[in-house]
């Protein structure tokens, strides 16, 4: 604290040996991590062990008293971040902290951490993805080293003068595409959606080559996870016996397996599924939409637009500003599969008067079209061969897939059209009318 301008400050958390189970949870994903930003700023600091300038949380008003189990400790980091008040990381202040001694205990902490999860993306709905997970910037620590895959190897520095460089081997990229889905608590549901679909095709064979490797392949990622999570635990301290040590890895494995689906019942306990719409639901009938304004008030165009964002992160959805290369203003989602992105442009006129006129149009997710694709080309085989069965399941599954695609953009058309429609009270709308603009 005393060496820069830290609002709060934490360090790792270690676990003691408290027996055999509590040693396989230590070793297990979902305990008290850090997110670095650098080697002393942090994005995030575990409840567990974080201290705090008392001015500065009286400031921010302390904890959030709805986080009553767990995410007080993501809150009040976002809360700081979000006034541009530093977090600090020490690696000497270091704390033991006892993890859970049985597997009931450790599956039911992660069930709290899920409904959390859900307490926190209702706050912070910009912090989440579209599969309704925790984007972080820096880099997730845990049992020295990256928390995102576990693994086997040991950290080391090898570079710079004297071996003075920054720790190189603790920076590998982060995990993307088939290696990170083992994190995702909802892609148990998919492991599911394979499994019945390749045990349907028992009745017809083409489904079953087609969805069976594929079920294979997803419950592959997450053994493949469990298995490097387990030989990458350290039991050496422990002085068990190599076959206790065998069982201990073991138990290790199976709770990477099973962390994932504690924490995906506490998130679908609380609300917080793939299909649920994020925004307040005001749809409006899915379509490509403008709009013209006739303004006799010169505001600057980035202030309209922020005032736009406002309205729409008020309804609950997710907005996202373009960037210098974008062609679009502003991009908002409030599910999986559509995102409206809306392009603004003003025309400035005498005496400060602007025209301005906007554009919403929608964008479909590239997998979820391709699941469509997938499951149109299976049910029409399906239908000719007679399978009747599977062709009345894949044609469900499809209506279903459309139907929540449709939903999602009415959703988000009309979070959109309300943002824009009432973001600003001083302006006239004003329709096209033979090739012409008119004030309506």
């Amino acid at each position: 604290f005393n060496e820069g301008d830290w609002a709060a400050v934490g360090g790792p958390n270690l676990a003691p040996s408290d027996g055999a189970v509590a040693d396989c949870v230590a070793n297990a994903p979902g305990g008290p991590v850090h997110v670095l930003l650098s080697d002393r700023e942090a994005e995030h600091i575990p409840g567990c062990n974080m201290a705090f300038r008392r001015s500065t949380l009286s400031e921010i008003g302390g904890f959030d008293p709805r986080f009553r189990v767990a995410g007080d400790d993501v809150d009040i980091c976002w809360r700081l971040r979000a006034r541009a008040l530093k977090i600090g990381f020490n690696p000497a202040a270091v704390v033991w902290h006892h993890r859970r001694r049985s597997v009931r205990a450790y599956l039911s902490q992660q069930t709290g951490y899920g409904r959390a999860e859900a307490l926190l993306e209702r706050k912070w709905p910009e912090k989440y993805n579209r599969a309704r997970n925790v984007v972080w910037r820096g880099r997730l620590y845990r049992n020295g080293g990256t928390g995102e895959l576990g693994g086997v190897r040991r950290w080391r520095v090898y570079y710079g003068s004297q071996g003075s460089a920054p720790f190189q081997s603790i920076y590998p990229p982060a995990s993307k595409g088939v290696a990170a889905l083992a994190l995702i608590p909802e892609w148990s549901l998919v492991i599911a959606l394979l499994t019945a679909l390749s045990a349907l095709g028992a009745t017809w064979r083409p489904l079953l080559i087609a969805a069976a490797p594929l079920a294979a392949l997803a419950l592959g990622v997450v053994l493949l996870h469990a298995i490097r999570g387990a030989a990458g635990a350290d039991f050496r301290r422990t002085g068990a016996s190599p076959l206790r040590t065998f069982g201990m890895r073991a138990l290790t494995a199976l709770l990477h397996v099973a962390q994932p689906m504690a924490r995906l019942h506490g998130r679908l306990s609380q609300g917080l599924s793939p299909w649920r719409c994020r925004a307040a639901l005001r749809p409006r009938v899915p379509t490509p939409r403008s709009w013209a304004f006739w303004s006799t008030r010169w505001i600057d165009p980035q202030e309209r637009l922020r005032a736009i964002e406002r309205r729409i992160a008020i309804a609950g959805a997710n907005v996202t500003r373009g960037g210098n290369f974008d062609h679009w203003d502003i991009e908002v989602q409030v599910g999986m599969l559509v995102r409206e992105r809306l392009l603004m442009a003003v025309e400035e006129h005498a005496r400060g008067a602007q025209l301005i006129r906007l554009r919403a149009s929608p964008h479909f997710s590239a997998a979820g079209l391709a699941v469509v694709a997938i499951l149109y080309a299976l049910a029409v085989p399906a239908a000719i061969d007679h399978a009747g069965i599977v062709a009345a399941v894949l044609s469900a599954l499809l209506l279903v897939l459309v139907g929540w695609g449709v939903w999602e953009w009415a959703v988000v058309a009309g979070t959109v059209a309300d943002a824009v429609e009432q973001a600003d009270e001083s302006v006239t709308p004003i329709r096209r009318r033979k090739g012409n603009w008119s004030r309506g």
